[in-house]
């Protein structure tokens, strides 16, 4: 019976001249509707598919990065992906978190879950992130038994966007092996130039650390010494937020713990 007078009702409205305003406002809410359901689960659907996408995206940009690096091209040629091993940890204790799988775990989500992040004190929080993930993924490249690599992912908020990174370090855990920045929306032409191979390039061989006190920085004009990098003119806010996501990120909030543990060969 409520079918047959939905139905009717449905008819009556159709029949109505195309001219008539309660028509045309009645089929614009139904147009409305129907497009907000379709997107809406247009995005559900393919939030898996664009995670993988970004996740392979993110993965590419740092076997890019270790495949340009001297000798280390050369250890992935012999030893193939497999000798990149990926780990997660916990950054309060710096320890392998052992309980969750490197390979699902989304580093993301656990930043913006509250039950799996924690809320920083402005004054601690350098890098502008608001909250930080409990456990974060590491990466490990090693030379038969020897630590060869250690690839960090870092982040942090920029002039107008979150810039997102992978800091490598050689096995002394100082020394820059490579910089590249993987995702940015800073000012096109200037502080977005921190994508630019060239700028990049000039990172290899810093020190992050001045007799055990984070040091490096990226500096207006040119630099000099091994703890500087010259900024990008125009983007002096652009490189004050590197310098800031570095030093969190090699801190006691960071991955300081976790780089102690390594440097004391508890972790293997």
């Amino acid at each position: 019976m409520a079918n047959t007078r939905f139905s009717g009702l449905w008819r009556r409205f159709l029949d109505r001249p195309n001219t008539d305003r309660v028509k045309t406002i009645g089929m614009s809410l139904l147009v409305a509707v129907g497009c907000g359901l379709t997107v809406s689960i247009a995005t559900v659907v393919l939030r898996p598919v664009q995670q993988a996408n970004i996740a392979a995206q993110q993965q590419g940009r740092m076997t890019q990065m270790l495949e340009n690096l001297p000798g280390i091209g050369e250890i992935l040629q012999e030893a193939g992906a497999s000798a990149v091993e990926t780990l997660v940890i916990d950054l309060d204790t710096g320890l392998v978190a052992a309980d969750v799988d490197p390979a699902t775990f989304d580093q993301r989500a656990a930043a913006a879950d509250p039950e799996r992040s924690t809320a920083l004190p402005r004054a601690d929080d350098f890098a502008g992130l608001g909250r930080r993930e409990n456990q974060a993924l590491v990466y490990l490249l090693r030379r038969g038994e020897d630590l060869a690599l250690v690839v960090l992912p870092v982040r942090g908020a920029g002039y107008q966007s979150t810039i997102r990174a992978y800091l490598a370090l050689e096995a002394d855990l100082d020394t820059v092996a490579a910089f590249t920045v993987y995702e940015q929306g800073e000012t096109p032409g200037l502080g977005a130039n921190i994508a630019e191979e060239s700028w990049q390039a000039q990172w290899a061989g810093k020190r992050i650390f001045d007799d055990g006190d984070f040091a490096i920085s990226v500096v207006r004009g040119n630099a000099s010494g091994p703890h500087e990098v010259d900024g990008i003119s125009g983007a002096s806010v652009t490189g004050y937020a590197i310098s800031d996501m570095l030093e969190f990120w090699m801190g006691e909030r960071g991955f300081g713990p976790f780089l102690e543990r390594l440097k004391e060969g508890e972790i293997r």
